[in-house]
């Protein structure tokens, strides 16, 4: 379809209002003011969500550092500070009991830090950086990076009021062309224009390992007082994961009366039926958790993917053209799984590039190469560098990733092996015959029955997350050969689609085409953005790409 588009040229494109895309234009804005011999440059900041923070989610518990470095006053401006952590725990839990672990080493300790709601801070962030003198641009979606003779020069929007078939509705807009000197992308976890870059760009990629992914699952709760206090953090290993699989959960005190509930599952699992909401509605069976939210309301219900292999998995972080920041960058430390602080210094230290270039007219990569020098004589990149092996250490299990955690707790991120080779975590993912053989069993898909008072199936969650999508318009899952999910992925790993994804967006259904055979069917308007699905489908045939702006979950205290 020969579509003409509106062009739009700005000299800074930040795409994405999460915390390093908010703290990259806060930070523009504060140096500019703070030299004479510059003048505002134009700034375009955009993104997906329907308001700032509607995409975003976290645990969280928040280290302030990067927040302080910012805005020094952020309390005195009322930053949403749910509770300062007062209270710090780690249990092993079995099937029936826990195991407290008797002392916290100082790199997991909490004291200091902070439970937030992501999606409020970020929506108080977006209020300082409009207060600054920057306007955001909620509800409009990036779409497909611009690379022109190997340069990043900006991005084409998503068209809006296209139907099913993708054809044009009495509503139909065009999406605009947006021309940029540089491209900041803060898309947060696995963004499809981060994708394209990487997968484009070889020069971004050539020196890191493939990331390794968890799914996050998180419910909000209104519990009766008295049962966990403000401030209070619990963070838990073992049931229900097995001891080969990667992950873990928590229980953060947000208020007297509200609790933050989450389970995080890796996406390296053999079992082709691994299942991240299933697995957390498991977690809330178990004793220790239960006692906590039962008798209790479910508020609020949201899942997100987390980079988490750290340093070694880092892209090169800037191009011509181009910077990569926050979670677009990897930048997560996967031994306390925080990364609101290093996405903010991130951005803090993109904007700082960003003077640079304006003040000598030029965006090319050598130019831009002073994020990345920032980044190597940052405290951030010694706080990832130091837990640079610590995912790598649980590839033999829980009991192996134990002693090397622990080990390299002591040896400040050293252990017995230094970078250690990983694969692309869908590549782990076992067929139902090798599973069998490795296992001496078929895998089992995990179950509860759901109430829906306690325990909630997946369409009573999506419900909560406030996630909406028109019904009418193309399906931003593309899923390249129908033919494969319909028939190969049936026989070789019975269709994972349907466990993986946390929102009900794959369904096995009868095909009347095909008497006593089963058809994949979408439902993408339940789709919470996630990114599970592009991560670890085995045949890497399912894509997925930005819907129509302002769609998706519309996140509250999450």
């Amino acid at each position: 379809m020969d579509i003409e588009r509106e062009v739009l040229e700005t000299d800074i494109l930040i795409v994405g209002a999460g915390p390093a895309g908010l703290a990259t234009a806060y930070q523009i804005a504060r140096l500019v003011e703070a030299d004479d011999s510059l003048e505002m440059p134009e700034i375009l900041l955009i993104d997906k969500g329907s308001y700032v923070g509607a995409h975003a989610l976290s645990g969280a518990v928040m280290d302030p550092r990067g927040i302080a470095e910012l805005i020094p006053d952020y309390t005195e401006k009322g930053a949403p500070l749910e509770a300062e952590v007062a209270a710090d725990a780690m249990y092993f839990l079995n099937s029936k009991g826990a195991i407290k672990f008797p002392f916290l080493p100082s790199a997991l300790n909490n004291h200091g830090n902070y439970v937030v709601s992501l999606n409020k801070f970020s929506g108080w962030m977006g209020e300082q950086v409009e207060a600054a003198g920057i306007d955001v641009y909620a509800g409009m979606a990036g779409y497909e990076l611009l690379v022109e003779e190997g340069r990043v020069t900006g991005v084409q929007t998503v068209d809006m009021g296209l139907d099913k078939k993708g054809q044009p509705k009495s509503n139909f807009e065009p999406g605009s062309i947006i021309k940029a000197k540089v491209t900041i992308l803060c898309e947060g976890v696995h963004g499809s224009l981060t994708r394209h870059a990487l997968e484009n760009i070889p020069q971004l990629t050539e020196d890191c390992l493939p990331q390794a992914y968890l799914t996050g699952v998180k419910e909000v709760w209104d519990i009766p007082e008295g049962r966990f206090k403000a401030g209070q953090v619990v963070h838990t290993i073992g049931f229900p994961q097995h001891s080969d699989e990667y992950g873990g959960g928590w229980i953060y005190g947000m208020t007297d009366t509200m609790v933050s509930v989450g389970f995080a599952v890796g996406l390296n699992a053999a079992n082709p039926t691994n299942d991240p909401h299933m697995k957390f509605q498991r977690y809330k069976t178990h004793p220790l958790v239960k006692k906590i939210l039962e008798g209790g309301q479910m508020l609020h219900y949201g899942a997100k993917t987390i980079p988490d292999n750290g340093y070694y998995s880092m892209p090169r972080l800037y191009h011509d053209g181009l910077m990569l920041c926050g979670d677009s960058a990897g930048m997560l430390n996967p031994q306390k799984l925080k990364g609101i602080h290093l996405a903010i210094k991130s951005g803090m230290m993109a904007a700082e590039t960003v003077i640079d270039a304006l003040k000598k007219g030029d965006f090319g990569a050598e130019t831009l190469k002073g994020y990345q020098d920032r980044f190597d004589n940052s405290w951030a990149r010694d706080e990832l560098y130091r837990t640079r092996n610590f995912h790598a250490g649980f590839k033999g299990g829980l009991v192996a990733g134990l002693f090397h955690g622990a080990l390299q707790l002591y040896l400040g991120g050293r252990s017995l092996f230094e970078c250690r080779r990983n694969k692309p975590d869908h590549e782990y993912m076992m067929t139902i015959d090798d599973y069998r053989r490795a296992y001496g069993k078929s895998p089992e898909k995990e179950s509860v029955k759901f109430d829906n008072e306690y325990l909630f199936d997946k369409l009573t969650d999506v419900y909560k997350s406030g996630t909406t999508h028109e019904e009418d318009e193309p399906s931003h899952l593309v899923i390249s050969d129908l033919d494969i999910c319909n028939d190969r992925c049936t026989e070789e790993y019975g269709n994972p689609c349907q466990h993986f994804c946390p929102a009900h967006v794959y369904e096995m259904v009868e095909d009347s085409d095909r008497p006593g055979k089963l058809k994949l069917e979408l439902t993408p308007s339940n789709c919470v953005h996630c990114k599970t699905c592009d991560i670890v489908d085995p045949y890497q045939v399912i894509r997925w790409v930005t819907p129509q702006g302002g769609e998706g979950p519309n996140y509250t205290n999450l």
